[in-house]
């Protein structure tokens, strides 16, 4: 089935598209505007955003593939990414990780069960200075204890 945006999508789509001096430009932002939609960038995105951004499913696939943000299958309704980075690392970014997937039952990669929380970590998010951290969707957490994450977590499966 084709994917479509929305009516409201596609206002934003239009203010996109205008941002850009060319369609190919704004390949990277309408893609995050299907994925808010979608929740994942299936296919069916690939195919309307390269024929959006009038480019080719070859160049957007290899936009999808490349950035980590951009989801290849389903994931859940919320997504935390634990830093790895050296900063968080050295700060406790393991034990935070290891108990994510403790109190998640899955592994890095994984979704819960109830579809609610998928587990992934990154390289870097850009808070060095605030280690360890994790990003929550689109909040950030910083210098976190277990309590914290666990608090965090709580409120997730609550939602």
């Amino acid at each position: 089935m084709a994917f479509a945006l929305t009516p409201e999508r596609e206002l934003e789509l239009a203010d996109i598209l205008g941002r850009y001096p060319n369609k190919m430009a704004a390949t990277i932002p309408v893609l995050h505007l299907c994925q808010d939609q979608n929740g994942w960038v299936s296919p069916e995105v690939v195919t309307f955003v390269a024929a959006t951004c009038d480019v080719p499913v070859a160049h957007v696939q290899g936009v999808v593939t490349f950035y980590t943000l951009f989801n290849q299958k389903p994931v859940g309704k919320h997504q935390v990414w634990v830093c790895r980075t050296l900063s968080c690392a050295l700060r406790g970014a393991d034990d935070v990780l290891h108990h994510c997937e403790k109190r998640l039952g899955i592994h890095v990669g994984e979704t819960t069960k109830d579809g609610q929380v998928t587990l992934r970590t990154a390289e870097c998010l850009a808070a060095c200075g605030q280690a360890p951290m994790m990003q929550v969707d689109k909040d950030y957490h910083e210098n976190l204890t277990l309590e914290q994450v666990d608090a965090i977590l709580d409120r997730l499966k609550r939602s």
